[in-house]
């Protein structure tokens, strides 16, 4: 069992849209004593991976708003799914798509769906071969670096 369980379990039997209480009524709620790091406004946003008790008000239902560290107080807000049913916090869309929503219809994977997204976010010089280890080209490198850093800072100075 949670050791926050018995907040979820308060929250659930409350017939109200939102729930404002103080950080000592939720204490006194759960019967425990609630960490050092709810002096912080993000141990009281709704990420499921934040911390233990977040998943128990969610459970149950409710989202916290109107979160006021200062002066110890918050406001956990009622959430549906739309039928009835509490919907607690949904899951983001993934970032990328699956294998089988880019799979051609040959079933064969032609690439990888990351595939050109750092395209244009840097450029190899003609004549520089990034896969040597070759002490002298890595000179030249660092050589070609430091001139175009040291343009940079001239220029950045000049600026008012």
């Amino acid at each position: 069992m949670n050791k926050y369980e018995r907040l979820g379990t308060f929250l659930k039997k409350q017939d109200r849209e939102s729930v404002p209480m103080t950080f000592a009524e939720i204490e006194q709620v759960a019967g425990v004593t609630l960490p050092k790091s709810q002096k912080y406004q993000a141990w009281w946003s709704n990420s499921t991976s934040n911390n233990v008790m977040t998943q128990v008000w969610l459970d149950a239902g409710y989202r916290t708003e109107q979160v006021d560290v200062v002066h110890g107080r918050l406001v956990f807000r009622r959430v549906s799914a739309g039928n009835g049913t509490p919907a607690g916090m949904r899951e983001e869309p993934p970032m990328f798509r699956t294998d089988a929503q880019t799979t051609p219809p040959s079933g064969k994977l032609t690439h990888h769906p990351a595939f050109g997204a750092m395209k244009g976010m840097f450029t190899v010089e003609p004549g520089y071969d990034i896969a040597s280890s070759d002490p002298e080209i890595v000179a030249e490198w660092e050589d070609a670096i430091e001139r175009k850093a040291a343009l940079l800072e001239t220029g950045l100075k000049r600026k008012p």
